[in-house]
């Protein structure tokens, strides 16, 4: 009998020892974080993921489940050039490795170069998916080439031009001093 996993509710330690995978395809749109980010929407995007579960034989000779999980998705995100919206592929390809407590993914988390998480039976799939496209998310997206020309400087019909002649400000201190008193109060 081959055992069923819901995403949503995920039995990290079950799911490892049954050497299980699941994928799948999801609307954006399920996962109301990364829509947030979004800077238009896009009723198509989708965000194609896989988990695979396994055990490995821990430091203490004990086997300990791993996930190694796998996403990706196109949002269009705010091009920081142009300030139109700009297709962005987020990637996720990382490994983690599942402890019993917070105490000992606080421990352990200095020494071990893997991402430690809390194993649970029922563990949230769907949220570590969002957790790990958000901090995928670039810092400055920006098209290779903006879709219209990039407009780099602003008028202010307040502001002087240059060309404009400016009275030196020390001829209009050498005047306010040369005046006699009583003269323009």
């Amino acid at each position: 009998m081959k055992r069923e996993f819901a995403p949503g509710r995920l039995d990290v330690a079950g799911f490892a020892a049954a050497a299980a995978t699941l994928s799948a395809d999801d609307p954006v749109r399920n996962y109301t974080r990364l829509v947030d980010e979004m800077a238009a929407e896009a009723p198509d995007a989708v965000v194609h993921w896989e988990a695979d579960g396994e055990q490995r034989v821990g430091a203490g000779g004990r086997e300990e489940p791993w996930l190694h999980l796998t996403a990706e998705a196109t949002v269009p995100l705010v091009c920081q050039r142009c300030l139109s919206p700009v297709d962005t592929p987020v990637q996720v390809d990382r490994w983690f490795r599942f402890v019993a407590d917070e105490e000992t993914a606080a421990a352990q988390d200095e020494d071990s170069e893997e991402d430690l998480l809390v194993a649970s039976r029922d563990f949230d799939l769907h949220a570590l998916i969002e957790d790990e496209l958000l901090m995928e998310i670039p810092v400055m997206p920006v098209h290779e080439v903006c879709p219209a020309p990039v407009r780099l400087s602003a008028v202010d019909p307040d502001f002087e031009s240059p060309d404009k002649e400016r009275e030196n400000p020390f001829a209009v201190l050498g005047a306010l001093r040369s005046r006699k008193p009583g003269q323009g109060d």
